[in-house]
Order: structure tokens, then sequence, then C-alpha cells
């Protein structure tokens, strides 16, 4: 069989019958962000209303993991004024389960008393960011009318926290929706206006070090990355005698793009190691003592 048809043909298998394995999940974590000394503390009452009901609305979409659960072995709990440098770093560190996308929540609340009334203003940002990359996905703002009257009587902190908390949590429910919406967007590329035909599929970023490989085996290699199902582009980041990387950038998930490279070491009856984390596949050759491990060019594509 020419090599070129052996291309077609790994095309068709990774581009076709590959889409028979299910899809790979999505893995979201909500965290608040209140850096900014204006913003409602992340342990505040109002915020733990805020928190629960944009997770029960963005569960449909993805697998919604609560922060506490996950980092509470490794990550110092409790901790106030986190700034988004902060943020991205943990969700990075998280690996059971590996984290895929970051909610970042902040929580704006304020009451201005006069000598007649009390108004509440409220407000709450949400911004979607890749895990790994921290690219910027979406993001979506909601917030409270022009104000609202509190309760003239109500000065306790109890009391003005219950009536903050009703408040937020009728945005957090409005935002989880339009959230859960562009979250769907994303993923699957469902939108409720069936009238569009538009596909969107979120984007992911993978960094192949390719180690023991020759410039012609990087070569022929670089010819099956690019016929793999969800390619987008690539381009080397850095580049010696035997040590290659790409920065690979497809909309296919980790465990697919695996299974992939599997087949296409298989098809160039190449040996190799094949490790992940995060967003990096490390990938290093085998060699037999006596085996040479260049391709024979007369052995066509």
């Amino acid at each position: 069989m020419s090599g070129l048809l052996k291309i077609v043909m790994l095309s068709l298998t990774l581009g076709v019958f590959s889409s028979s394995y299910g899809a790979d999940s999505v893995n979201l974590l909500i965290m608040i962000e209140d850096a900014d000394k204006d913003s409602v503390p992340r342990d505040s009452r109002i915020n733990k209303r805020v928190h629960a009901s944009i997770s029960q609305q963005l569960n449909h979409v993805a697998d919604v993991y609560d922060e506490t659960s996950v980092t509470l072995d490794k990550f110092k709990q409790g901790r106030k004024g986190r700034s988004d440098a902060e943020l991205l770093d943990i969700a990075r560190s998280i690996t059971r389960p590996p984290i895929d996308i970051v909610l970042v929540l902040s929580t704006y609340a304020s009451v201005t008393t006069s000598e007649y009334a009390k108004k509440g203003r409220a407000r709450i940002e949400g911004r979607l960011l890749n895990a790994n990359s921290g690219q910027f996905l979406d993001n979506f703002e909601v917030q409270s009318p022009r104000s609202w009257s509190i309760p003239y009587a109500c000065d306790k902190q109890t009391c003005m926290l219950e009536e903050m908390g009703d408040e937020a949590k009728v945005l957090g429910d409005e935002l989880g929706l339009i959230l859960a919406e562009k979250l769907n967007w994303l993923i699957n590329g469902e939108s409720p206006d069936q009238s569009t035909t538009a596909k969107a599929q979120m984007v992911n970023d993978y960094y192949l070090e390719f180690d023991g490989f020759s410039a012609q085996d990087m070569a022929s290699m670089e010819e099956y990355l690019l016929v793999f199902s969800g390619y987008i582009s690539h381009r080397p980041t850095q580049q010696r005698h035997t040590h290659s990387t790409l920065l690979y950038r497809s909309t296919i998930g980790s465990a697919k793009l695996s299974r992939n490279m599997l087949k296409l070491l298989d098809e160039l009856n190449m040996r190799a190691t094949i490790n992940f984390e995060g967003n990096a596949f490390n990938i290093k050759r085998i060699t037999l003592r006596g085996e040479n491990a260049n391709r024979d060019i007369a052995d066509g594509w």
C-alpha cells in the first residue's frame, strides 16, 4: 500500500471511526475571585447562595466540581482576596479530576441609606477560561434593577445578608442559565436558535514533545497530524536534532488525541512511550540495539 493511501486510510480511521468512542466529558470548576476590595468575600453567605444557584444550572452541561472537595488535601483552605493568577494555578494543579474550564465569579453588593429609605444594588460577573491555556472563552454580567428597597428596620448583619442574598440568588440563577447556554454552544455547538447552521467547538491547545525523533521522523509524523479530526493548526515552539515541541491546536479532547497518537506510531512502525499531564504530551522514542531508527525512503510514503 502506498504511503499516500495509508494517510488517507488513517484519516478515515481517525476522523470517522474514532467518533464511535465516547466524547471527553468537560470538568468545570467554579471559583470565587475576591481580590477587589469592593467585591463580596468568597466565604460570605451571599456568595455561597450565588455559587449554589450557578452550579445547579451548569451541572446540566458539564461535570461541576466543588473547589473545597478537590483541593482539601493539597491546598490551604479559607484564603480570601485571591487573584486570577492564584485561581488558575490551583485549577491547573488539580489532576483528580483534571479541570478543563474555570468559571471565575465576582459578586458586588452595596446598600445606600437615606433619611427615609434603604436601597440595595447587586452585580455578578462570570468569566469562562480554559484552565490549561488560560484562554478567554466567554463572559457575562448580570445586575439588579437600578435599586430595590430594603426594609428600613433591617439594620442587623444577619437581616442584611438575607436581603442581599435573596437578590443575589435570583441574579445567580439568571447568570447560570446564560452561562450554561454559552458553555453548551462552546462544547457541543448547540443553540436554542435552531435557525443557525454554525457550529462552535471549544479549541484546545496541546504541547506535543517528541524525544528521540529525527527531523525525517518529524516530517513523517506531521503528515499524519494534519489529518487528525478536529485539526486547526500547529507550529513548532522548539526544535533540535532529536527533540521537537509542537503547539497543536484542535477541537478534540485529550483522550481522543492520545488514541490518535498511538495509531500514528503503529502506522509508522515506531515504538514510544506516551505521557500526558495538563495539556502536554511527551512522546519518547524506544529504539532497540542494532535497529535502524530511520525509515528507508525507498519504502515510499
